[in-house]
C-alpha cells in the first residue's frame, strides 16, 4: 500500500504508471506477454487461465485533467507488469486494497489464451506496438461494468474475479475501473457558460465516468484479439450502477458500435438527471466545499485534494432531500442527448439483443439487515413505505391492495413487497416494454431463488445473482453462500450469460423455452432451481404502480 501510495503521487505528475516495468531480477513465473496498442503487457498463466490486472486504458485524471474527458496513455516500449489490480475512483466507501486514485483508468482481463510474443522477436519495437497479434482462437467477450450507484465500487471487487466465468465458458472476461461521484459526473457545464457566456472545457463534466467506459470499451474493440478474444462479439453486462451505466450508453452516440449484446441485472436508467438538477446539486457541493459557484469556485474545485471533493459528497442531496448528493449521467446535450428510455428505447440499440433482470427481494439487499424493518406493524407501513418505493401514492392503497392479493403477508414481507416493485422493479418493467413496443430482442429473468445466508433473512436480495454469474459462490462475501442450492443456480445463471454472449440468446438446455418479452403476454424466466417461464408475474402489483409515474432517483 505504502508503494502504491507512492507511485499514486508519482502518476499524478505523469511520471510513472500502475503497471510497474518487468525488470530482469523478476523471479520466473509462467508469464505470458501480450503486445497492445499501448505497448506489451505481461500477465501471469493460473490455472489454465492468464490474467492480466491493472492494465492502463487512460492516462492520469489527476489535476489539471480533473473534469475533462479521459485521454490514452502515452505508450511505452519496455513490458509492464500485469498481476496487480489498479486503484479504484476515490469514494467514500471502506478503504480499497488496492487504494484509491484519481490516476484509475485500468481494467483487468482473464483468457483462455493470449497472442504470447517472443521478446526477442523485431528490432523496432515500436512498430508492433501499433499491429497487435492475434490469439489463434476468437472468443466471445463479457465486459463487467461493476455497481456502487455511480459513487462506489471497483473493479477489483473478489465477486467479479473472472476466471471462472472465463474457463467455464471459454469466454474472455474484462473488468473496467473508471471515474465515480463527482470525479465522474458533477455537471459544472451550466456553471461555466453563466460565468463565461460561452460553453467551455468543462462541458464534458458531467459524463466523464460514460466516456471512460467508452474509452475502455475502445480499448476492447482496439486490443482484445490480442487475448483471444472477438471485438465483433462484446457483450457488456452490469449489476445495480452497472446496468445503469449500460442502458445509458445505449443511447450515447459515442458508444455506438462498441458493444454488441447487453445485460443488466437490477439495473435501470430509464431517464437520466437533467441538467437543471445537476446543476443544482453542483452548487449544494461547491458550498459544501466552501466555494461559490464563480469563476474561482470553479477553477478551486478542480485542484482541491481529492479528500476535501470526497468529504463534500456527504452534503444532503438537494433534490431528493435526503442522503448524500447524488451523481450520475445528466442529459448534457453534449455527450448524452436524449433520456436512455424516454420517450422510448433509444433508436441506437434497438438492435442490439438485451437481457433485463431483477429479484423478486429487491431491497432486503439495502434494509434486510437493518432492525428498524425487521418488525413492522400495518400502522408503520404509511410512514416508512414511501420514501422507498419513491413514487407518489397513496400508502394506504397500496397496503389495502397487498393485503388482498397476499393475505399471509406480515407487514414487514408487504414493505419489502412494495418497496421493491416501486423502486427497482418498475424501471425495469418500463424498459422491457418500451422495447417489446418496437419489437426489440429483450429476454426478462426474475430471480426467485432464496439464498439460505443467515437463515433465509434476505430472500433474492439486490446483487444475489453476482456471485452466480461469476460463479464466486464460494467467495466470504457472497450473498449466495456456497451451499449446494447456490452452486445450482450458478450453473444456470453463467451458463445463461454465456450462452448469451455468444449467440445472443440466453437459452440452454437446462432452462424451458425462453421467449422473449413480449406484450401483453410479458414473458419472464423466473429463475429458481426449478426455473419456469411465467407470463406478466406480479402483474396485479405491477398495474398498481402503473397509475403512477415513475420517476428516476437521479432525475
Amino acid at each position: 500500500m505504502k508503494r502504491r501510495d507512492a507511485l499514486a503521487g508519482l502518476s499524478a505528475l505523469g511520471l510513472s504508471t500502475f503497471m510497474t516495468p518487468v525488470s530482469s531480477a523478476t523471479p520466473k513465473t509462467k508469464a505470458v506477454t501480450v503486445t497492445t496498442t499501448n505497448g506489451p503487457v505481461t500477465g501471469q498463466v493460473k490455472n489454465g487461465t492468464a490474467v492480466f490486472l491493472g492494465l492502463r486504458y487512460g492516462d492520469t485524471t489527476a489535476p489539471p485533467y480533473r473534469f475533462l474527458p479521459p485521454r490514452k496513455p502515452q505508450p511505452w516500449t519496455k513490458p509492464m507488469r500485469a498481476d496487480t489490480y489498479g486503484p479504484a475512483s476515490p469514494q467514500q466507501s471502506t478503504p480499497d486494497p488496492y487504494g484509491k486514485s484519481e490516476d484509475c483508468l485500468f481494467l483487468n482481463v482473464w483468457t483462455p489464451e493470449a497472442a504470447a510474443r517472443n521478446p526477442k522477436s523485431g528490432s523496432r519495437f515500436s512498430d508492433s506496438i501499433a499491429r497487435p497479434k492475434e490469439a489463434k482462437t476468437k472468443r466471445p467477450v463479457m465486459v463487467y461494468f461493476h455497481g456502487g450507484a455511480y459513487a462506489n465500487g471497483s473493479g477489483s471487487h473478489a465477486e467479479y474475479e473472472g476466471t471462472n466465468l472465463s474457463q467455464r465458458g471459454d469466454v474472455v472476461v474484462v473488468t473496467v475501473n473508471h471515474r465515480l461521484n463527482a470525479f465522474g459526473y458533477l455537471y459544472l457545464a451550466r456553471l461555466e457558460r453563466l460565468i463565461t457566456g460561452q460553453p467551455g472545457p468543462l462541458a464534458f463534466s458531467g459524463n466523464c465516468g460514460q466516456l471512460d467506459l467508452i474509452l475502455a470499451l475502445e480499448w476492447v474493440r482496439d486490443n482484445i484479439a490480442a487475448f483471444g478474444g472477438d471485438p465483433d462479439s462484446v457483450m457488456v453486462f452490469g449489476q445495480s450502477g452497472g446496468g445503469a451505466k449500460i442502458a445509458t450508453l445505449m443511447a450515447t452516440p459515442k458508444a455506438d458500435g462498441l458493444f454488441h449484446k447487453a445485460a443488466t441485472m437490477s439495473g435501470q436508467q430509464v431517464t437520466a438527471s437533467g441538467p437543471g438538477n445537476a446543476t443544482t446539486r453542483a452548487r449544494a457541493f461547491l458550498g459544501a466545499l466552501g466555494l461559490k459557484p464563480d469563476a474561482e469556485g470553479l477553477k478551486a474545485v478542480q485542484t482541491l485534494p481529492w479528500e476535501q471533493l470526497v468529504t463534500a459528497l456527504k452534503v444532503t442531496d438537494p433534490v431528493l432531500g435526503s442522503g448524500g448528493v447524488y451523481m450520475g449521467p445528466v442529459l448534457d446535450e453534449t455527450i448524452l442527448f436524449r433520456h436512455p428510455f424516454y420517450p422510448d428505447a433509444a433508436p441506437q440499440s434497438r438492435h442490439i439483443p438485451m437481457i433485463i433482470g431483477n429479484t423478486l427481494n429487491e431491497t432486503k439487499g439495502f434494509q434486510g439487515n437493518d432492525p428498524a424493518y425487521s418488525h413492522l406493524t400495518w400502522a408503520d407501513l404509511a410512514e416508512k413505505m414511501p420514501p422507498s418505493y419513491r413514487v407518489d401514492i397513496d400508502p394506504w392503497v397500496v397496503i389495502d391492495t397487498y393485503r388482498k392479493l397476499y393475505p399471509q403477508m406480515t407487514p414487514t414481507d408487504v414493505y419489502f413487497a412494495a418497496t421493491t416493485a416501486g423502486r427497482s422493479w418498475r424501471g425495469a418493467i418500463i424498459e422491457a416494454e418500451e422495447r417489446a413496443k418496437i419489437s426489440a430482442k429483450t429476454y426478462v429473468y426474475q430471480a426467485n431463488w432464496q439464498s439460505p445466508k443467515d437463515g433465509g433473512k434476505y430472500g433474492a436480495p439486490h446483487a444475489v445473482e453476482i456471485p452466480l454469474v461469476f460463479r464466486n459462490t464460494a467467495v466470504p462475501s457472497a450473498m449466495t453462500t456456497d451451499s449446494e442450492g447456490a452452486r445450482r443456480m450458478a450453473d444456470l445463471f453463467s451458463d445463461a450469460f454465456i450462452a448469451f454472449a455468444r449467440t445472443g440468446s440466453p437459452q440452454t438446455a437446462a432452462l424451458p423455452e425462453w421467449t422473449p418479452y413480449s406484450l401483453p403476454k410479458r414473458e419472464t424466466m423466473l429463475m429458481d432451481v426449478k426455473p419456469q417461464l411465467a407470463n406478466d408475474p406480479r402483474g396485479e402489483e405491477r398495474k398498481l404502480f402503473d397509475k403512477v409515474p415513475f420517476v428516476q432517483a437521479g432525475t
